[in-house]
């Protein structure tokens, strides 16, 4: 058995090892040809590894835990919504526990010890009143006494606390803050501010506190002020001696139902909310984005070698007529491609690291990513860019060899002598049939309802992408015929040369000018449909916010519900409007199974509502918002196919599951939040119970600077909270994150940045291949400067043809964009976009003809007229 599998692969390798030897020399003698594809390779790898080394660090690293840094298991709730078994949608707020767990995991066998432990967000004022906050800008909580031994922290000097109005700082906190001992501390919950005596001051764990200090009170004190009785944020577990965390773990979650234990790095992902938050997006996009890179370099490969292939084809015609078998071409051009896409991957892996931690900086400044999340640089993410490179040429070079293995010797010598005329009849039917079914997508009022109008405008362009592709010679033939002359009238010999140049080498010319319009149709609906959508959603809030002032919170979770009824009673107050933000999740019916979306919500109080916020009502009345009830967008309402009167399977942000009935539906949802809710449900069920905004407006005749007066009197006792203007209210906390387009930028700028290259790739080696005719034209009696000439003209058609089709090509997409979000067919185009698109397009073609012409007609005309084709 063994002998016969060695055996299997001798005769595998021995005939393999042939190929690639001659393929070497292949390499070798046309290192032109090839360039193109290993630069696509290598730049491909780059971001595959980059997206590789994300992954990694998502699934295995993260940050390490601090007051949980003494525990041999940390148990948090279940955090995620899955899908499916590998599809997760994570709570925005905290999953807490009931108290019960606690006792449920101290029995079971191998535990040691359970503690419950609360978080609480507080704030700590300094002996001048003014904030202290934890290090680095990182917060303060609060804590129950019993939740120290977690950590373990020490008392170094007083004692624990044992009254309602005594408190223990860690003793970095109380250095900064100027307290000691004995001292008097304010300390901040929500709004209302309390007096306490600090009584001890407590040593961090080992480790030290890098993104948070810590301020402890008496359990039953905690426990009030988390406004959530008979219910821990989190279990602390010890081991008992011989019993491994993984071993203690895995008996709990058998034991105790509904949790999630954690060990090693992975406590941190309980201790601290963000961490598991970002975890979930870095592993969710960099897998996303690394799998759509490869699709990308499967592209890009097939064309820059179509067109090495192409500039070969008498050479490869030569093999079938003397007698080359069709797979031996195929081994061969696949030998060709293992050698360049090997070469290409182990380049471009080492910028690969650089661009990775690049990516991860782009992560932090969007606030998708903690600064102090750790990257893991191992050696199976290079592993994988590698195999998915190596495999990835390998289709592209089987793809471009299909048509000339199978060709017949005879035919073969004959289509290499001149360029094909006709188009496969399979790929002009694909691409004709694409163009409908994409203008399908984009105008049927079903495939363009609710929030799917982003996933139906992708589906569109990228069904357009690949009918450009397939068709694209043969656009380019129509428009050099209508638009070739007119480019190129006011040139003279050199202007009719080059556009009798195009109409003779439409293949050719559709190489350089077809990826060009892909890429100018990917832009332009992102800029575009980017742009679309935030000008929709200026609108929709400058229209809708009603109110005079915003009350925000400086720092902390939010304004406390206390702080509101204060600032009804103000003098001048026609209206107070709470607002509390959180995401919700809705399942609903999807063709046969169910699907499952995450929306923005906010819970808000109906009373006079249209006189701080209006929603733009289109069907029933907002007024009726109450206990088991919700007011979904119009484009909510679609998705998830409910009606006025019906009931919704809605998950709020801590994961509770409630089934509201709609009571109205509501135009506004881009400008304020998709789901509506009233106030205090949504507070109720936050992480830390507050409102993260209030909208006031005054009475009739009330004077603004009266008004603002006696709300700073108001909310005077409540130091954390603010007055602000209007545009207060789309920078408080819970609006969404506002790095959300750094991270589109990103994935944006990689993906068009990597076309970018194809197309610069392809231009320059269609026209370094002009060697010889450039020559001939010289020595005919065309000047250098002449030539230069023709090629402006060819380039002119292409740019310009580029530009046509792919702007084209935008067109349905974003017209569905705007028609569901804004319901007007006009798109909002941004002029700096459109201009940026134009001039990059313009550099790109231009640039790398003028380089590539240059470099052409840098042999003497009579070297190269005798050189190899």
């Amino acid at each position: 058995m063994v002998i016969r599998l060695i055996r299997r692969l001798v005769r595998l390798v021995v005939p393999y090892r042939k190929d690639l030897s001659l393929a070497w020399s292949t390499i070798k003698g046309r290192k032109g040809g090839f360039i193109g594809s290993f630069v696509a390779i290598a730049a491909g790898s780059a971001v595959i590894t980059a997206c590789g080394i994300l992954l990694m660090s998502g699934l295995n690293t993260g940050v390490v835990p601090e007051r949980y840094s003494g525990t041999a298991v940390a148990i948090g709730g279940e955090q995620s919504y899955w899908l499916d078994e590998s599809a997760e949608v994570r709570y925005s707020e905290r999953v807490t526990l009931p108290a019960e767990k606690v006792d449920a995991v101290a029995a079971v066998p191998g535990v040691k010890s359970a503690v419950g432990d609360v978080d609480i967000d507080v704030s700590v004022l300094n002996q001048d009143g003014e904030e202290t906050g934890g290090p680095d800008g990182f917060p303060v909580f609060g804590h129950g006494w019993s939740g120290a031994s977690l950590g373990p922290f020490s008392v170094r000097e007083g004692s624990a606390p044992s009254a309602s109005d005594e408190a223990v700082l860690d003793v970095d906190l109380a250095r900064r803050a100027d307290l000691s001992v004995g001292s008097k501390v304010r300390i901040v919950v929500g709004s209302i501010p309390s007096t306490y005596r600090v009584v001890g001051l407590a040593g961090p764990p080992k480790g030290g506190l890098d993104r948070q200090s810590a301020v402890f009170f008496t359990d039953a004190r905690a426990t009030e002020l988390s406004g959530r009785p008979g219910r821990v944020d989190a279990i602390g577990v010890r081991a008992e001696p011989g019993v491994t965390p993984e071993a203690l773990a895995d008996r709990i979650t058998a034991a105790v139902p509904h949790v999630v234990a954690r060990t090693g790095t992975e406590r941190g992902d309980v201790e601290f909310l963000d961490v598991g938050d970002a975890r979930s997006m870095v592993v969710e996009s960099s897998a996303s984005f690394g799998g759509t890179m490869v699709l990308i370099v499967v592209f890009v490969v097939a064309t820059t070698l179509g067109l090495s292939v192409q500039q070969r084809r008498r050479e490869l015609a030569l093999l079938r007529a003397i007698g080359a078998t069709p797979k031996q071409i195929h081994w061969m051009i696949g030998a060709e491609m293992t050698l360049v896409s090997l070469a290409g991957a182990l380049v471009g892996a080492i910028p690969g690291i650089l661009l990775a931690f690049v990516m991860r900086g782009v992560f932090i400044f969007a606030d998708a990513m903690p600064p102090d999340f750790r990257m893991e640089v191992g050696w199976l993410p290079f592993l994988a860019s590698l195999v998915l490179c190596m495999v990835s040429a390998r289709l592209g070079g089987w793809l471009v060899a299909r048509r000339v293995a199978r060709t017949s010797p005879v035919e073969a010598l004959g289509d290499a002598a001149i360029e094909p005329k006709k188009l496969g009849w399979v790929r002009l039917t694909i691409g004709f049939l694409l163009i409908p079914l994409g203008l399908l997508l984009t105008v049927s009022d079903v495939a363009v309802s609710g929030d799917s109008v982003a996933d139906t405008a992708a589906a569109a362009v990228l069904l357009f992408v690949v009918a450009l592709g397939c068709v694209g010679p043969l656009l380019l033939r129509g428009a050099i015929l209508l638009f070739g002359s007119v480019l190129n009238r006011q040139s003279k010999a050199h202007g009719f040369l080059a556009h009798a140049n195009a109409r003779a080498s439409v293949r050719r010319l559709s190489t350089a000018a077809t990826p060009l319009a892909m890429g100018v149709t990917l832009a332009a609906v992102q800029v575009f449909g980017a742009s679309t959508t935030i000008a929709a959603s200026q609108e929709q809030f400058e229209d809708g916010l009603r109110a005079d002032r915003v009350l925000t919170a400086s720092s902390g979770a939010g304004v406390s519900p206390q702080a509101v009824d204060a600032v009804r009673g103000t003098p001048g107050v026609a209206v107070v409007t709470p607002v509390a933000r959180m995401r919700v999740l809705l399942t609903f019916p999807s063709e046969d199974s169910t699907a499952t979306k995450v929306f923005a919500a906010q819970g808000v109080a109906p009373e006079r509502l249209s006189d701080t916020m209006d929603l733009e009502v289109i069907e029933g009345d907002i007024a009726k918002l109450n206990d088991g009830t919700v007011a979904l967008s119009r484009v909510v309402a679609e998705t998830v196919r409910a009606h006025r009167g019906e009931t919704v399977d809605l998950r709020l942000g801590d994961g509770t599951v409630i089934e509201p009935r709609v009571v109205a539906i509501y135009e506004r949802g881009l400008g304020f939040g998709d789901v509506t809710l009233p106030n205090d449900l949504v507070v109720a069920h936050t992480t830390s119970q507050v409102n993260s905004a209030v909208l006031i407006r005054a009475e009739d005749g009330t004077d603004a600077k009266s008004l603002e007066s006696a709300l700073r009197n108001t909310v005077e006792r409540y130091p954390t909270v603010e007055v602000g203007d209007r545009e207060a209210f789309q920078n408080a906390p819970g609006s969404g994150s506002s790095g959300d387009w750094a991270l589109n930028l990103l994935f944006q700028t990689l993906l068009l940045g990597y076309i970018a290259i194809a197309v610069v790739n392809t231009l320059v080696m269609a026209t370094a291949a002009r060697v010889r005719e450039f020559a001939m034209l010289q020595l005919i009696g065309a000047g250098r400067q002449q030539v230069r000439a023709m090629m402006n003209g060819e380039a002119r058609i292409v740019i310009f043809s580029a530009l046509l089709f792919g702007l084209l090509a935008t067109i349905p997409p974003l017209v569905g964009i705007s028609n569901s979000l804004a319901k007007s067919p006009v798109p909002s185009i941004s002029p700096f976009g459109l201009i940026a698109i134009v001039a990059l397009t313009v550099a790109l073609s231009w640039g790398s003809i003028a380089m590539a012409t240059k470099y052409a007609m840098r042999p003497a005309p009579v070297d190269a007229i005798g050189g190899r084709e």
